[in-house]
């Protein structure tokens, strides 16, 4: 980033009466480079080459001042027949100006209606020598003069990226991140302690450079509730938290405060509901706001779906009515052993008796693997045949050097059996440098199920929670 910085156009203070797309016609004609600079074809670069340097003032703000990242710089450009505009413009895609809120095309400065200049990228093309041969044959073609012009123009705050203002602002040699996850209206970011004397700035720059950003919060460091929620805070925009958003075609809200979601599992959700057939039936034991148990539901599976957070019932059952789904989910709000030892005993001799393909989802990464001692002889009567025993996808956070054999042999000793070469393992993502997220996925071996010997836990209450890092946001806009 700090290469590409070293490239971009900004620097000193202008008057106040811009026009918001930043060209400015009236500082300076376009004039004609000097002949001896744009002999031909083969000439060398004439343009400065570092256009694009951060004024200094603006190091170290930290209350946003847009009109201090204003400059006047110089940018080459070509004088072009507005009969074969559109067709030079289209041949020249990849050598115009390409910055946010800036036209490619400008008025000829000598007030002609039979020509427009059409600017050029200064770091790809500095003379007549830097256009490819298909380029350069183009404008042979089309009658273009093979001559570059200066133009002077104003490059604003509203023309610059997000991480262009940033590294200018932030101290030198320092990370600097404009990452962040989307979640409806809201833009979710996890500064680092380098960046919080900035946050502030750092939250109107997402929001003004990101269209239907209307909020921007941090994630504190540490998960400290019962329900593994996030505290965070309001770097920017409005305090309003319910968010609506649409993953694979089903559309949820909720209160992003007070609930789980990770836009990055998008991926996950669809490729384990897709193992999910018609006439299934689907254990969601962690299900948070629904995006396992409500596109399992959609696809013809009945669903039971529980989360232990009062939130995440309240707005799974308003998600199961907004996708029309409710007959066919029953939701519960109990901890997940109780609901393993509770609703998932209670149905399972009947779905293995009609030998019901069975779906147990165990989404909770920081302690799902703890929770598969439930299933230690949670049933008494052994099913005809093995083919209508549960699958059980169970999900894991591993900093192992081995994530694989990590999670196997956790989930093993929570099960009291050996899972080697019993069950496949899935790499989700990556969560944190040396942190992947993981998920087991076998089939419930019967000696388990049925074992005796096996005594269930007593507790009926989810581990004391942990404090837990927060992920790394890795996205960028």
């Amino acid at each position: 980033m700090l290469r590409l910085f070293s490239r971009v156009l900004i620097s000193a203070h202008t008057h106040r009466n811009l026009e918001s797309g930043a060209v400015h016609r009236c500082i300076c004609s376009a004039t004609s480079l000097p002949a001896s600079a744009c002999p031909g074809f083969a000439e060398k670069p004439t343009m400065e080459p570092k256009l694009y340097r951060p004024p200094p003032e603006v190091r170290g703000m930290t209350s946003l001042d847009k009109e201090a990242f204003t400059q006047t710089i110089t940018v080459p450009a070509l004088r072009v027949p507005t009969g074969v505009l559109n067709k030079v413009v289209k041949s020249l895609r990849k050598a115009t100006i390409q910055r946010p809120g800036m036209p490619r095309v400008v008025q000829d400065t000598e007030e002609s209606d039979d020509f427009r200049l059409v600017l050029l990228d200064p770091h790809r093309v500095s003379s007549i020598s830097s256009f490819s041969e298909a380029e350069a044959e183009a404008l042979r073609s089309f009658s273009v003069a093979e001559e570059l012009h200066s133009y002077e123009l104003q490059l604003t705050y509203d023309n610059l990226k997000s991480e262009e203002v940033l590294e200018a602002v932030l101290p030198q040699g320092q990370d600097v991140t404009s990452g962040f996850s989307r979640v409806g209206h809201i833009a979710h970011m996890n500064l680092r302690d380098h960046q919080l004397p900035f946050k502030n700035l750092i939250g109107q720059v997402i929001m003004d450079k990101n269209p239907g950003v209307t909020c921007v919060v941090n994630k504190t460091n540490i998960i400290d509730s019962t329900y593994r929620n996030f505290k965070m805070e309001v770097l920017a925009g409005e305090e309003n938290m319910v968010a609506k958003v649409k993953e694979n075609g089903v559309t949820y809200e909720f209160d992003f405060s007070r609930v789980y979601w990770n836009p990055r599992l998008s991926t996950e959700h669809q490729r384990v509901v897709q193992l999910v057939k018609r006439g299934d039936t689907v254990f969601d034991v962690f299900a948070g706001v629904g995006p396992f148990a409500i596109p399992a539901a959609r696809s013809g599976a009945n669903v039971l779906a529980n989360d232990l957070n009062p939130e995440s019932y309240r707005w799974l059952q308003h998600n199961c009515k907004l996708n029309k789904v409710d007959s066919k989910v029953r939701t519960f709000n109990l901890d997940g052993r109780e609901f393993i030892q509770g609703p998932v005993k209670q149905e399972l001799p009947v779905l293995l008796k009609a030998k019901t393909n069975v779906h147990v989802v165990m989404n909770l990464p920081a302690l799902a693997l703890e929770f598969l001692d439930a299933f230690r002889g949670l049933l008494h009567k052994e099913p005809p045949c093995d083919d209508s025993l549960p699958t059980v996808h169970c999900y894991g956070f591993s900093k192992d050097d081995d994530p694989d054999t990590d999670v196997v042999k956790r989930a093993s000793r929570s099960l009291g059996l050996p899972l080697e070469n019993r069950c496949s393992v899935h790499f989700v993502r990556n969560v944190a440098p040396n942190k992947d997220m993981m998920c087991v996925r076998f089939t419930l071996p019967k000696e388990v199920l049925f074992n005796s010997n096996h005594e269930q836990t007593e507790s009926s209450e989810e581990p004391a929670p942990k404090r837990q890092k927060c992920e790394e946001t890795t996205d960028s806009t």
